[in-house]
C-alpha cells in the first residue's frame, strides 16, 4: 500500500481522483463526473491514462 500511495501522489491531481474514487470508493465513471464536474468521457480518459502509468510504476520489469 505504501508504494500504490506513493505512485498515486505523482498522478495529475483529478487523475488520482479519479482512481481514488473508482477503485477505493467503487464509483461508477457518471457518479465520478457528477463529483468532479467533468464529462463522462474525461473521466474515462482519466482513468485509462492512470491506470496505465500506475501500472508501469508500479510494475516497470514487465513493461520492458
Amino acid at each position: 500500500l505504501v508504494a500504490l500511495d506513493e505512485v498515486l501522489e505523482q498522478l495529475e491531481p483529478r487523475q488520482r481522483q479519479v482512481v481514488e474514487l473508482r477503485f477505493f470508493g467503487g464509483l461508477e465513471e457518471k457518479d465520478i463526473a457528477e463529483a468532479l464536474d467533468v464529462s463522462e468521457r474525461t473521466v474515462r480518459r482519466d482513468w485509462v491514462k492512470a491506470r496505465a502509468w500506475l501500472y508501469r510504476a508500479l510494475y516497470p520489469q514487465q513493461t520492458s
